[in-house]
């Protein structure tokens, strides 16, 4: 595929290229991507080895032909206009030329914010790359083999671009306070980020506040 006439044109002062993938991050926990961006710390733990897994397919760069439909495999895409960068695990490509894209999760058929927001940044870089509307897409949840199909409304494009703003804000503004909740033991991060010990309300936290405190 290549991009039509219609393509809109790069914007001179684009963002830094941030990894797509950051914004699910931003969402599940700033403090989580700010690790990452910021710190630049990775780690890894049964949840996300077995998302690897679970991606081991659509990671490898390709395309078929199935019932008339092209799928494109690990389709890199970016957006000057957002300052983001990566891959789709899917994008299929239906007869009339329209593009939609598939994004899989390990997790049982649910639906998050998160994901949600970073299959519409998807959309959003497909959108600026080829010059055309990109209506939805679809999440493939590998635990129940099922996939739910996501409408690209006015409020989950809103909501991205709200996120993705907030995500490069990250980079200026250091690391965020941990706030420890049930999701953080899942995190591939919990041993780095220590919530429990480092959040504000902790005796932890209250003691550093008060050992830098200046009167």
């Amino acid at each position: 595929m290549t991009p039509t006439a219609n393509s809109q044109p790069q914007i001179p002062d684009a963002r830094e290229q941030l990894p797509l993938s950051l914004l699910n991050d931003h969402l599940y926990c700033p403090r989580r991507a700010a690790l990452k961006v910021v710190e630049g710390w990775r780690s890894a733990n049964v949840h996300t080895d077995r998302g690897d897994i679970v991606h081991e397919h659509s990671d490898l760069a390709g395309y078929e032909v199935v019932k008339g439909v092209t799928l494109l495999r690990a389709l890199p895409v970016f957006s000057d206009r957002l300052g983001l960068n990566g891959k789709c695990d899917i994008v299929e490509q239906r007869p009339d030329g329209s593009l939609f894209p598939v994004e899989f999760k390990l997790g049982k058929r649910r639906q998050w914010e998160n994901d949600d927001a970073q299959l519409c940044a998807q959309a959003l870089c497909l959108e600026e790359m080829f010059g055309v509307t990109v209506p939805g897409g679809a999440i493939f949840h590998a635990e129940s083999k099922r996939r739910r199909e996501v409408v690209f409304t006015a409020e989950l494009r809103h909501l991205t671009e709200h996120a993705v703003t907030g995500l490069h804000a990250l980079l200026g503004s250091g690391l965020p306070p941990a706030v420890f909740r049930e999701a953080c033991e899942k995190c591939s991060l919990f041993e780095i980020c220590l919530p429990k010990a480092t959040a504000a309300d902790s005796r932890a936290g209250r003691l550093a506040e008060a050992l830098f405190k200046t009167t």
